[in-house]
């Protein structure tokens, strides 16, 4: 039995595939010649042409393809004759092998498997992973070198100079992407693409390709203290780092005076800075409240955003934005801003993290906890941090919302509320969905005035 195939069937030199019976196939093997004979069927076998025989194939099919030998086989149980091949006295199989040891090896796929992606994250992932600084180092592609060379062909002595110049290097490009949501995707380090070398027969070099960057929207870029670009709109792009220039051959030294320059130029470097990202984020409306009182809550109950809602102080430490639908194919941004303390404009409780980005907010909306004892005060301390923050920052367009009416103690507070205020509270429940109706509305009119005042103005408004 050693030195047999698994499920072989010897066949003598003046026997042809075709004179076997039609529903079999039969594939020759590698194995070594014999002179064993044996007879199966009324056909006269041996080991000299072994092959391989399959019941319901019209096809040969090479047996480098199949990797069942008998040594794959040992040890793995008894052994019974096989009801697929047809088999001589001594060729016998496992009774409980797998049918894959029969199978097509996948020797040769597995050299053509693709290569581990990195798992994408999901969207809860990302939000663990939100950042809003980034320190980045940026360089352009160098520039290709040019060459020094004279032109050769037969029967033409003096051809000339022929050397192309080098292509220019890569700019390094921020460009605003709606789908990007923070810059944790930003890496430290960016080097552009080089250009190519030139070459002979006046071949220019080829120019290094643009990289992009994908930023925020929101995006402002800093060199040093400097402000040098506001990425605040969809499809904005900044120019980061440019590429250097290429190098000049010798043709382009070539003039009266100097019939066969041999001087050429190397690329030049790409420009190289260090700048500062920082994200603002960018909506329509911004939530503007202490801690735990509701804003997650009422920004689930409007929009189809998922933030973290717990029974605990500064469960949102980022911010989220959700987009509010109207009937009309209308879409108003709600951006839930953490909470905020009392000296937060002294960064308190990490107050200039989270007022940043109030300030890229069309309009506002104080958010107030009903169930504290004098919820009138808040509304104060809020705009008190908001114009110690950024001065006119408490004067823009905003409502003020009064939230957790559900509760009994809540509701005896709104005509108290309304009174110090001198102006209307909207009064809702973001748990029991009570009166959002009216917050929708109110929402809906000041994001018409926005667009009529910026439209005014001469500006385009913001679009989502």
């Amino acid at each position: 039995m050693a030195g047999w195939n698994v499920g072989l069937e010897k066949q003598t030199e003046d026997i042809q595939p075709a004179a076997l019976p039609p529903h079999r196939l039969c594939v020759p093997t590698a194995n070594k010649p014999g002179s064993h004979r044996q007879r199966v069927d009324g056909v006269t076998l041996q080991r000299a042409w072994p092959w391989v025989c399959f019941y319901g194939l019209g096809a040969m099919i090479p047996s480098r393809l199949f990797s069942a030998r008998l040594r794959l086989l040992e040890g793995m149980g008894r052994w019974t004759p096989s009801t697929q091949a047809v088999l001589g006295p001594g060729w016998l199989l496992p009774q409980h092998a797998s049918p894959r040891l029969l199978s097509v090896s996948c020797a040769d796929g597995a050299k053509h498997q693709e290569p581990r992606r990195k798992k994408l994250l999901s969207e809860k992932q990302l939000k663990r992973h939100f950042v809003d600084h980034r320190r980045v180092l940026v360089r352009g592609g160098r520039g290709g070198d040019g060459v020094s060379c004279f032109h050769s062909e037969p029967r033409k002595e003096f051809g000339g100079p022929d050397g192309g110049d080098g292509g220019n290097g890569g700019h390094v490009i921020l460009r605003v992407d709606q789908q990007v949501k923070s810059l944790a995707s930003v890496l430290s380090r960016y080097q552009g693409f080089d250009g190519e070398d030139g070459g002979r027969k006046n071949c220019f070099g080829r120019n290094g390709a643009l990289l992009y960057i994908r930023v925020p929207l929101g995006t402002l870029v800093k060199e040093g203290h400097e402000v040098v670009a506001d990425l605040s709109h969809p499809g904005d792009e900044y120019v980061a780092a440019l590429g250097g220039a290429g190098g000049k051959g010798n043709r382009f030294f070539l003039a009266n005076d100097n019939r066969a320059p041999v001087t050429c130029t190397p690329g030049q470097p790409g420009q190289e800075r260090v700048l500062f990202l920082e994200l603002k984020t960018v909506a329509h409306a911004g939530m503007v409240g202490f801690p735990n009182a509701g804003k997650s809550s009422l920004l689930r109950a409007i929009s189809n955003a998922k933030p973290t809602v717990a029974s605990y102080p500064f469960t949102t430490l980022n911010p989220h934005v959700g987009i509010v639908h109207y009937e009309d194919h209308q879409q108003i941004a709600v951006a839930d801003i953490p909470g905020l303390v009392r000296g937060a404009h002294r960064n308190r409780g990490l107050g200039c993290a989270f007022l940043r980005h109030v300030e890229r907010c069309r309009f506002l909306l104080f958010v107030v906890d009903l169930s504290v004892p004098e919820p009138w005060t808040q509304v104060e301390d809020l705009k008190y941090e908001l114009e110690k923050y950024e001065e006119g920052l408490s004067a823009r367009p905003h409502a003020i919302v009064a939230n957790k009416v559900d509760l009994p103690e809540a509701r005896a507070r709104l005509p108290r509320l309304q009174a110090r205020l001198g102006q209307k509270a909207i009064a809702l429940s973001a748990a029991t969905g009570e009166n959002l109706e009216e917050l929708l509305l109110r929402l809906k009119d000041l994001h018409e005035e926005h667009v009529a005042n910026e439209l005014a103005r001469g500006r385009q408004p913001l679009r989502w």
